[in-house]
């Protein structure tokens, strides 16, 4: 049995609000494989970002550990590969910079030349379905196409693993369905290791090799699902959602998810009421 790709072991996490303290993640123990597209869902607040951006050195767990394999750029040097790339639900791509520049920009960072890093670039602005908007500027672009430049960066850097905070959540119905089409057409290409945070049941299951269901917040893992196990790769999303197996795992998910999203909603409503009872006294 190979080693995981991420091996996760104790992690914890913990914030400070005025003077309460609040656990986001507690004693995450988990094992992704190399190649392997992990979903993570849970309620709202239950520290799915948090694990993401501790994954990504964004922030600090307060203890645990984990570990990252070095893949095969480990020691190219300069120009090797990062470790991780991260696609935010936010767009985040440069306003004043061209479409080229922005998919350009991490391999800049890591001093690839211009025509080889515009090469690299021209590659993936046309796997995203982007070609003739190279020179295009952000502003020129819908929603949509926004997401494709963050997503066509993430993949031209070549990162060992790619983390992607719900970055189809703010899009409409029928763009997120290309989106999801297109981001599991190009990772059947790569096979990247993708940690996936999404809230749809839906978009777990399309895309995923497993999905990661997480309590309320002190957010653990409640249990972890086999998609692959019912839908095997390659996989036709349309295929997926028509089958009989689709309903059955969406039901599956969301027992599991009912009750934590309910105790996520009393916790905030109690946290706001909290809120204007100090506010007024």
């Amino acid at each position: 049995m190979p080693e995981p790709k991420i091996k996760v072991r104790g992690l914890s996490k913990h914030f400070a609000v005025k003077s309460r303290r609040f656990t986001a993640i507690d004693n995450i123990d988990l094992d992704i494989r190399g190649g392997e597209f992990f979903c993570i869902v849970g309620p709202s607040g239950c520290g799915k970002t948090t694990l993401l951006r501790i994954l990504a050195g964004l922030e600090q767990q307060d203890s645990g550990r984990f570990d990252i394999a070095a893949g095969e750029g480990a020691d190219r040097g300069r120009s090797a590969a990062p470790q991780n790339s991260m696609v935010f639900q936010e767009q985040s791509i440069f306003p004043w910079m061209t479409v080229r520049d922005n998919v350009a920009f991490g391999l800049k960072a890591r001093g690839i030349g211009k025509t080889e890093r515009y090469a690299v670039a021209d590659r993936f602005i046309d796997k995203v379905g982007l070609s003739g908007f190279a020179s295009a500027l952000p502003h020129q672009l819908s929603g949509g196409m926004k997401q494709r430049v963050s997503i066509a960066r993430a993949f031209a850097n070549d990162p060992e693993i790619l983390l992607m905070d719900e970055p189809f959540a703010a899009l409409d119905e029928q763009t997120k369905l290309i989106l999801q089409v297109e981001l599991l057409r190009i990772w059947e290409e790569t096979r990247k290791s993708v940690l996936y945070v999404t809230h749809s049941i839906d978009e777990a299951i399309v895309l995923a090799d497993r999905i990661m269901i997480m309590s309320a917040r002190p957010g653990r893992i409640k249990e972890i699902i086999d998609v692959s196990a019912v839908f095997p790769r390659p996989r036709r999303v349309e295929s997926v959602k028509s089958s009989a197996q689709y309903g059955e795992l969406f039901g599956r998910v969301w027992s599991q998810l009912r009750d934590e999203v309910a105790t996520a909603a009393a916790s905030a409503n109690e946290a706001g009421a909290q809120r204007e009872g100090g506010g007024k006294s």
